[in-house]
């Protein structure tokens, strides 16, 4: 009985949103295509130039507000393919004329303006089926219930199906039931063909997006690289700053007790004392810059129980959950591993949080980490933030990261990273 009910609720859900979006999708798709046609038709004259980049950006946000739609009502996801603008583009007429070049030689703009047309055809036909097949039904029980009657004069037809009796009306009736089970089995359905269509022409080439990843990973191996550098230059600073530094000590003091240890036994003892209190402390020293290379928890248990350590020595209180069916490549993990440090760290010092969540589990092919918590919110990618690292980080291993953090909390750092299993 519940999953009936739960049935009739999904296709009612998905003809409502089928019969609001075919609104939106006929006077939007059609007046942005107008505008878009007639914007570039101008271009010859100048005009074009101006108001392109205009009416192209608001095409591009009106495809991204379905793009958000398809991913939130039908989980159809669908990649934003257009090229990033260069930083030193010039102000005035002249960068209008450089953006409006640059929109124009971008495939996805063409491929924006192809899915306009067919989104108030074919996509608007989807819709309405999605709709009318939850709406066909009322009419047919209002002509059984009597309403034939009104049109006494001129036979009225519902869909095939004449109705001017009663015994016409409980056909209409009985064909309105047929119609509600066909919308009860097809019009999530169809909403969702709808989204799919929009994906295959809104969605970027094979070609474009091999291309794209090419660059990301040309990219993110330079960043790779200059990271490397500098951790090995952090490592070298480490060892000659702090353990360096006190076995020079240590050394020094051993010469001293050799020249002390007949003439003044009690200097020496001291001296001694002091040399194993340096060697301590240059081995903790040592163990901790081992620590930061690769944790030897990592190496030995896993992620999973070295996210667990972690989280043990942070100052709020914390859940880890963890899935893995066996354990990824030592390189993913140790990425895996310090991206959930620098999440955990972020959530400590600068949340205001007092509870932290840990989500680790594998699916797809995907190894996938959420870090939460119940903090102010307000969190941001943006240049020299810990958020900004994770990011290059993962983006080394093709992997992605996604924030989710409005003003009040909570936060959730989402990671995803592209592997298999042992």
């Amino acid at each position: 009985m519940n999953a009936m009910r739960n049935r009739i609720r999904g296709a009612l859900l998905a003809a409502g949103r089928g019969i609001w979006l075919s609104i939106v999708a006929l006077a939007g798709s059609a007046t942005l295509f107008v505008c878009a046609l007639c914007s570039l038709a101008l271009i010859p004259l100048g005009i074009g130039l101006v108001t392109t980049p205009y009416v192209l950006d608001l095409v591009r946000t009106y495809a991204n507000r379905r793009r958000l739609l398809a991913v939130t009502w039908c989980d159809v996801r669908i990649p934003v393919p257009y090229r990033a603008f260069p930083k030193d583009l010039r102000p005035g007429f002249t960068g209008q004329v450089e953006r409006t070049t640059l929109m124009l030689k971008d495939p996805a703009t063409w491929r924006d303006i192809q899915w306009l047309f067919v989104d108030m055809t074919a996509g608007q036909v989807l819709l309405l089926l999605a709709g009318t097949l939850m709406i066909l039904p009322v009419e047919g029980f209002l002509l059984a219930a009597g309403l034939w009657r009104v049109y006494t004069d001129n036979r009225y037809w519902y869909t095939f199906v004449p109705v001017d009796s009663q015994a016409t009306g409980l056909a209409a009736a009985a064909l309105g039931v047929v119609f509600f089970l066909v919308g009860m089995a097809v019009g999530d359905r169809l909403l969702r063909l709808h989204f799919v269509l929009a994906r295959v022409l809104l969605a970027p080439t094979q070609e474009e997006e091999l291309a794209r990843r090419i660059d990301r990973l040309t990219e993110t191996r330079h960043e790779a690289v200059d990271t490397a550098a500098s951790e090995l230059r952090r490592i070298e600073r480490d060892l000659h700053d702090g353990a360096q530094a006190r076995l020079v000590a240590m050394g020094m003091n051993l010469g001293t007790v050799e020249a002390l240890i007949e003439k003044d036994p009690a200097q020496a003892k001291k001296l001694l004392a002091a040399a194993r209190a340096s060697s301590a402390e240059a081995l903790t020293e040592l163990r901790d810059l081992v620590r930061g290379i690769h944790p030897p928890v990592l190496a030995e248990r896993g992620l999973g129980d070295a996210v667990r350590a972690l989280a043990l020595r942070l100052p709020v209180e914390s859940e880890v959950r963890v899935e893995l069916d066996g354990r990824a490549d030592a390189a993913v993990e140790s990425a895996a591993y310090f991206a959930v440090s620098e999440a955990l760290t972020n959530a400590a010092k600068h949340s205001g949080a007092d509870r932290v969540w840990v989500d680790i589990h594998h699916a797809d092919a995907m190894l996938r980490v959420s870090v939460t918590d119940n903090g102010r919110g307000g969190a941001a990618v943006g240049a020299g933030s810990g958020l900004s690292g994770i990011e290059r980080r993962l983006g080394t291993f093709d992997g992605v990261m996604a924030v989710s953090s409005p003003a009040g909390g909570p936060t959730m750092v989402t990671m995803e990273i592209p592997c298999v299993l042992s």
